[in-house]
């Protein structure tokens, strides 16, 4: 049975929930019918005509970018402009669009990510990490539903710990209770003093899922009045974030790690710009895909030797160096984004496949970036 959008959507959200999105950001489905069927799938960098149509002619049914379409906003879709034509176009031909943008940029696994992998770095953390809100459920249930209402709070989202779910702790005891008048309990009678052999049962859960994981606490206890705590625990950086930072292997110069970056990323016409001691050595390394100069003080706070990113402005890059480490290198928008497509075409396989059907995707390799040909001048008597 093929996927419907939704499913793939579903997918997505899972694996880059759209809470973690900048407030500014137009993240989610954007054109198309939840119900149509999704057989396959482009994933892009940009939306724009050319990719759209590159889409079209793979047979896709879904058009996956990073960037969104509107990310401001519209008043119109009217196809007497790029990207309203880019909308006609796709739906006409029975094609979604769907945008995942700094909630991927954050996730565990998305961009930064997916880039600091590329240049081989290990030990990444975040470079600016997100707040980890939490809770922590506690609650008691008789020993023989313990399994039971694990499931159905590992399935509201409770239980999740970096790359493990349906986390828990279970230590056994006894409950006691008495029914009052115009009770109906599950155990015993009103009245009379009951004692239950119970496991007390606690659990992680995000603060954003307190109301799903309490409605399946009820659905799924025996009891009519379930006991419960929820502990709210302090906020704390946790593995999402912006940017990522690591380290190299092995020191090497900063030559050496440009050469590796240019290696390592799609070739763009713009090519790779390098800033500070071309022969000064490096070994931990920030980066941040898309445009980074944001996070310059973040990058130097977190004490990284060459910080990786894109569309550096002139001052803003000038004065940073001006005051030493971390050198620059400078990629294109596109390059930076684009290694994450490939790993966000195998999370749509894989929960593709753990839905019992197959999905087939593509990722386009077309450069978006607005620049065709980068001209450089003769140095000789060159003028400012």
């Amino acid at each position: 049975m093929p996927l419907t959008v939704a499913d793939v959507v579903g997918i997505l959200e899972d694996r880059y929930p759209p809470g973690t999105a900048e407030p500014w950001d137009a993240v989610g489905l954007v054109a198309g019918d939840p119900a149509a069927e999704v057989r396959t799938v482009l994933l892009a960098v940009d939306p724009t005509e050319a990719v759209a149509e590159e889409a079209l002619a793979r047979g896709a049914d879904l058009l996956l970018t990073h960037h969104p379409l509107y990310l401001r906003g519209t008043s119109t879709v009217a196809a007497d402009n790029p990207k309203g034509r880019v909308v006609h176009r796709l739906l006409r031909d029975g094609c979604a669009l769907y945008a995942a943008h700094t909630n991927a940029d954050a996730a565990a696994d998305g961009v930064a990510a997916a880039l600091a992998d590329a240049l081989g770095l290990t030990g990444c953390r975040p470079l600016q990490p997100l707040p980890t809100a939490l809770d922590t459920l506690v609650t008691f249930v008789p020993a023989d539903r313990t399994q039971d209402l694990l499931d159905a709070l590992a399935a509201a989202g409770a239980g999740r710990l970096g790359a493990y779910e349906r986390a828990a702790f279970t230590s056994p005891g006894t409950g006691t209770f008495r029914p009052l008048p115009g009770a109906r309990p599950a155990v015993g009678g009103v009245g009379l003093t009951e004692t239950v052999a119970e496991d007390r049962v606690e659990m992680v859960l995000p603060r954003e899922r307190r109301a799903a994981v309490l409605a399946a606490l009820r659905a799924a206890h025996p009891y009519e009045e379930p006991a419960f705590t929820l502990i709210a625990q302090p906020d704390t950086g946790g593995p999402t974030g912006t940017g990522r930072v690591g380290r190299l292997p092995r020191p090497t110069t900063l030559r050496t790690f440009a050469e590796r970056v240019a290696a390592a990323l799609p070739a763009t016409p713009a090519g790779v710009r390098v800033g500070g001691d071309l022969d000064g050595e490096v070994a931990t390394v920030a980066v941040c895909g898309g445009a980074g100069d944001s996070l310059l003080a973040a990058a130097r706070g977190a004490g990284a030797d060459v910080y990786v990113t894109a569309d550096l402005r002139h001052h803003p890059a000038s004065e940073h160096l001006a005051g030493g480490r971390p050198y620059l290198v400078d990629t294109t928008h596109w390059a930076s984004e684009w290694p994450w497509l490939p790993r966000a075409a195998a999370v749509l396989r894989a929960g593709a496949v753990e839905r019992g059907a197959t999905l087939v995707t593509h990722v386009s390799t077309l450069v978006t970036d607005p620049w065709d040909l980068q001209l450089t001048a003769p140095t000789e008597g060159a003028r400012p």
